[in-house]
């Protein structure tokens, strides 16, 4: 029997005719098993009681389910939230985190108390009378130092304007001693008034600094203490696997790109569950994480959908943690289209347009599957340059041009880029969109925390923006056009699902929405001049769907 005393949940409902799975989940593209489902729902229904935390939950936050095997064969499950939760690392429904690093004792709050006196005394210092006396002070010199030296010139251009005059008028030799004599002496004392006014600044710097030294010299310690810190911090997360072998994350990040764990790291509900499993002697089964409340500003969450890990902070963490179980084959890595042949929509003796199916890629990636360039780079062994003139991602189908040669490549591409060619897109969305048509201005920039992702940014992003027509609306779906003015990576995909823009997600977005069999976003129509015979040629394909 599961104890009470052990966040272990047994299943309200009989799950005795649901099969277990075969494989573990693979963690960054799956479908949550009908046991995962289940698990999800039982925790929902658990947080709509927890009246408490209903205005922290409506911000959003990511919580995961893990069903697993006790060592006397029950199924049950467990279940974890990301970070904290009303201002805890610890309830008694949810596994604790692997390091609770809020204990009122531990390490960690002490030296977070002591970094945090270090920040008052910084604010003091800057805070103090004397302090901004003397900041205001150099600033009120230096304003009227440089209206006075301003001043000073002026009055000696009109003097030397006025002995340029005296000298057109042919004046005698004492006249013009007389001049020399009064620009060497008006030189001079310019020179002696910007020696006293740098003399006087730098008294003043001089005293701004010793306040300046002290602040400084806080900051790094702050700075030292900060890193010392974090560092103690990670060495207490050892994640284990399912062979028993524990890393730190200082190790398991270190052969990545940032080299140390970015931070947070080891505090999502992922390797929470995981590492609770392990320690307690649960077989992991099957594994899912989903979204609860208000999406945030820059990500894209919608209210209980199902989410992959991430893979800054949990890629290299669940790829020690998942060895030793046997996981599901990651499906972006399948090949479903070796045997698809590609449909030629348009071809003459300088370019290709194909119609590429959905889950086929581009050009060649990190995974070793087929591409459009490797199919064109076989079928026109002659052609020169790089063939692919632009990209759809993987999970978008349509229209994709290639050139035959680098000249009309290099052409196609400028086109691309000024906006000469006009695009249009075909989408089903998971929802209904309240207006018939409308532009999406939403600023674009990579998120580094969680590629492949993109993310809004109103302060770092890239330009992005794109017209919409609504063509139908039938059972809670939108079918729509979209016309792209810019070309930025998941672009369409972020207009259709974030809440600033349409607030629908795109049917099969596994990144922005919901899974199914397919992204249901295809190239349907391409409009440009022709770079060799500057004919307008439109070329047409309508979805499938």
């Amino acid at each position: 029997m599961v104890s009470s005393a052990l966040p272990l949940h047994t299943f309200k409902h009989d799950i005795s005719d649901i099969p277990l799975p075969e494989k573990f989940t693979y963690p960054f593209h799956y479908t949550p098993h009908p046991l995962c489902l289940l698990a999800a729902k039982e925790v929902q229904e658990y947080l709509g009681s927890k009246k408490e935390w209903e205005e922290e939950l409506q911000q959003g936050k990511m919580l995961g389910v893990l069903v697993v095997e006790t060592p006397d064969r029950q199924i049950v499950y467990i279940s974890a939230f990301s970070g904290i939760l009303a201002g805890k690392n610890i309830h008694p429904f949810f596994v604790p985190p692997v390091y609770d690093l809020l204990q009122p004792n531990g390490f960690f709050k002490e030296e977070e108390q002591n970094i945090s006196e270090i920040n008052n005394n910084i604010k003091n210092l800057q805070n103090k009378s004397e302090y901004i006396l003397l900041i205001n002070k150099l600033q009120s010199f230096e304003d009227s130092f440089k209206r006075q030296i301003e001043e000073e010139k002026e009055i000696r251009k009109k003097a030397k304007e006025e002995r340029e005059k005296r000298r057109n008028e042919n004046p005698n030799e004492v006249e013009l001693a007389a001049m020399v004599k009064e620009s060497q002496f008006q030189k001079a004392e310019l020179k002696r008034i910007e020696k006293q006014g740098a003399a006087t600044i730098n008294e003043i710097k001089n005293e701004i600094s010793i306040f300046e030294e002290k602040i400084e010299f806080l900051k790094k310690e702050r700075k030292r203490r900060s890193a010392a810190l974090q560092q103690k911090l990670f060495d207490q997360f050892q994640m284990l696997n399912a062979k028993g072998e524990a890393k730190g994350l200082s190790f398991i990040f270190e052969p990545t790109l940032q080299h140390t764990p970015p931070a947070g790291a080891g505090e999502c509900a992922a390797p929470k569950m995981l590492q609770y499993a392990y320690t307690h002697h649960l077989r992991p089964i099957a594994m899912a994480e989903f979204w609860w409340g208000n999406s945030p500003k820059t990500e894209i969450r919608h209210h209980g959908f199902f989410y992959p890990a991430c893979q800054s902070k949990c890629g290299p963490i669940l790829k020690h943690m998942l060895q030793g179980l046997i996981v599901e084959e990651n499906p972006l890595a399948m090949d479903h289209h070796k045997s698809t042949e590609l449909e030629i929509v348009y071809e003459d003796e300088w370019m290709v347009c194909v119609n590429k199916p959905a889950g086929m890629l581009s050009v060649p990636g990190k995974l070793d599957k087929d591409s459009v360039y490797d199919r064109m780079k076989q079928k026109y062994p002659n052609a020169t340059g790089p063939l692919i003139v632009h990209r759809l991602d993987m999970d978008t189908s349509g229209l994709l041009l290639i050139a035959k040669d680098k000249e009309v490549h290099k052409t196609l591409q400028s086109m691309f880029k000024d906006r000469r060619i006009k695009k249009r897109y075909t989408a089903l969305l998971d929802g209904i969109v309240k207006q018939n048509e409308g532009t999406i201005n939403l600023p674009l920039c990579p998120d580094i925390t969680d590629r492949p992702r993109q993310m809004v940014n109103q302060e770092f992003g890239k330009p992005a923006v794109t017209e919409y027509t609504v063509l139908e609306k039938k059972d809670g779906k939108t079918r729509i056009t979209f016309h792209p003015l810019t070309g930025k990576t998941h672009q369409l995909r972020i207009h259709a699902a974030h809440p600033d823009g349409l607030s629908c997600p795109i049917v099969g977005d596994t990144l922005y929405g919901k899974k199914s069999d397919r992204l249901y976003l295809h190239a349907e129509y391409l409009e440009f001049t022709h770079p060799k015979t500057g004919e307008i040629i439109e070329i047409k394909k309508e979805a499938d769907f």
